[in-house]
Formats: C-alpha cells, structure tokens, sequence
C-alpha cells in the first residue's frame, strides 16, 4: 500500500467528520426509512462540498481526475457508519463502466452529472442467481429492444440511467436506456441489509441505445474488479468500527466483578479480529494498488468482515440481536456484501484459475 499523502489524509478526515455529524445511528436508521432510501441532504454536501461522487472521474467530464483511492478512502468512512449513499452504485461502477467502454459520446452525455450527484446511474447486470459474469447477462437484446429481467441493481428503482448489460446474438454489449420509458418496470426489493437500497428491473420490449467502442467484456471484467476492491473498501471500514464497538463494551461490561475485557479468553479473540481487520486493510488497500488482485480482496475481506461481525454479535451478548443495538445491523451488512458482486467462493475460483489450479467456470 502507498503511503497516504496529506491530501489524502484530509479528504479522509472531511468525510470523517461531516460523517460524525449527519450520519450517527440514529441519521442511518431515519434515512433507510425515507422514499429513496438515504439522506439526500447529506448526499448533496458530500457531493458538493467534498466532490466524493467526481473524484475518479476526469475532469473533462466534469469530475476531479483524481484516483480511485480517492474514492476508496471515502468508501472506507462510509463503510464505518454505514452511510446509505449511491456512492458505489453509481459513481463506482456505472462511472467507471462508462469510461471502460471508451465511447466519448456517452461520457460526455451522461458522466457530468453523475460526478456532481444530480444523477443517479444503476448498472443491470446479474440474473436471480446472483452471479456477475461478464460473459452474460441476464437480458436479452433484439436490435434496439431490450427483454429479461436484472437482479440486485443497486439504486435501481431510484436512478435516473440504467447502463444495462445485454447479449446480442453471439455477443456481449452494454445499452442505455430511460427508466421511464415503455417496457421497464422497477421494483424495490428490501433485503436483509436495508443499509443498501437494491432492486429488480424488468424489461419487456424497452428501448435502448447501445453504447461502447471498447470490447464490453474486457470493460465489464475490469469494473467488476473495480466493484469488488470498492466493495471491500466498505468491508475493512465496517469490520474496523464494529471491532471498535466490541472492545468498548467489553470494558464496560462486567461480569463476576470485573470488565468481561480482562478475561484472557476474549483478550485472545480481540486480539485475532484486529489481526483480521488489520490483514483485510492490507488487501484492501493492496488491490487499490494492484498488488493483490481483485479477487483476492474480495473473497477476504467478505470473510474477515463475517467473522468479525459474528463475533461482535456473540461477545455483545443478547443485546446484539435488538432492533435497538447496532451490532446486528454491522451482522447484516457482512452477510449482504459478502455476497454482492458474486460470493467469495466464486472468487476463491477466479483466484485458482489465475494461478493456472481450474479453468473458471
């Protein structure tokens, strides 16, 4: 991991502390239950007084031009808190598959506003089964018309651009369409994780446009890594807050007269999910760099943030099953993104296959 430079460190202490004021426990609950999902007002400060949604986009498409460490140090705050945003699904993913596709056109057309947060893009990709395979998809594509049914779309119900992937004849392609037009029905789908608005988008005859010079697998293949590592940015962010939640309390719990922290069995069992944490920020942080691939932080992170969130329930006692605890919401977060953008054994297989083990399935 390279060094973080003093830019880098503010950036990360702005969205830290706009975040320690908008976005406690009590924000994240009222914002899950509004129309969209999230806290527009906070979105729109992050936007526009930090840039969170531009900074890995260039600046002549309006963003920041910056990397996508920029943006996995602000996923990493996000993560911490929990913050519902649109940040992941749509500058994330539907911003960098615009720009993998290479098609100058529809990056002028569509990139502006979704790096100052006017816009939200949704990528469709995934059937029911819930795999990300850039070699197919879940819809198919007659001409300019659009049939089948995506899954798990991030925002979808709520964006304003949907980049669809769909198979034309023998191939693979990436179209645009409105959400408001003819043939596309949306329909949010609540999941374990009410901290990540996802929903189910069916077109039936819808029209589109399809866009892209690039070849739209080797794109999609790379924006899926990119996910995955934005994904796992999350994962070490939340892993690390619960971890800190668990300590505290087992200062401040007492049992046989004494903080159930003193106890030498669970000293041990801290001290391993801060060995975890700290393991996953390394991988995290690596795949950023390109020094661990993808895969790999995808498949650890998703279990190392599992674990630790198992463990915060059991060393929390009864109180970390209660709607009014926030342990379980930490609990279902790890089981939800453990399974976003394919699940970790998938991954543990794409990782035998680069090292030449199986052929990918």
């Amino acid at each position: 991991m390279n060094e973080l430079t003093a830019e880098h460190v503010g950036l990360r202490d702005a969205v830290a502390a706009l975040l320690a004021k908008r976005s406690d426990s009590a924000a994240v609950r009222k914002a899950i239950e509004t129309p969209r999902g999230y806290d527009e007002g906070l979105w729109s400060v992050l936007c526009e007084q930090i840039g969170v949604a531009g900074l890995a986009i260039p600046e002549r498409f309006g963003g920041a031009g910056a990397s996508l460490l920029e943006t996995h140090l602000v996923l990493l705050e996000l993560g911490r808190t929990l913050t519902p945003s649109p940040l992941l699904g749509s500058a994330v993913l539907a911003g960098q598959l615009l720009l993998a596709l290479g098609d100058e056109a529809a990056c002028q057309r569509l990139l502006p506003a979704i790096a100052d947060g006017t816009s939200v893009a949704s990528v469709c990709w995934a059937a029911a089964a819930g795999h990300w395979d850039p070699r197919s998809g879940a819809v198919e594509a007659a001409g300019s018309l659009l049939t089948g049914e995506c899954h798990y779309v991030l925002d979808g119900d709520i964006a304003d651009v949907l980049l669809v992937l769909a198979r034309d004849a023998d191939a693979v392609a990436v179209f645009e369409v409105d959400p408001r037009a003819p043939g596309v029905i949306r329909t949010h789908t609540p999941t374990m994780d009410r901290t990540r608005r996802l929903a189910s988008v069916q077109f039936d005859g819808a029209p589109a446009r399809r866009i892209g010079t690039a070849d739209a697998v080797e794109a999609l293949a790379r924006v899926r890594d990119i996910g995955c590592v934005a994904l796992s940015a999350e994962q070490v962010g939340a892993a690390a807050r619960i971890l800190e939640m668990t300590v505290e309390y087992t200062k401040l719990r007492v049992q046989f007269g004494r903080p159930i922290g003193s106890f030498q069995a669970l000293k041990h069992r801290m001290a391993d999910l801060h060995v975890l944490v700290e393991a996953a920020r390394s991988a995290s942080f690596g795949a950023v760099d390109s020094v661990v691939p993808a895969a790999v932080a995808k498949a650890y992170c998703s279990e190392a943030f599992f674990t630790v969130a198992a463990e915060a329930i059991q060393l929390h006692g009864g109180i970390a099953i209660t709607w009014e605890h926030d342990a379980h919401l930490y609990f279902k977060r790890a089981h939800a993104s453990a399974q976003l953008f394919g699940a970790p054994g998938e991954h543990l297989v794409r990782m035998a296959a680069m090292a030449g083990l199986e052929q990918t399935p």
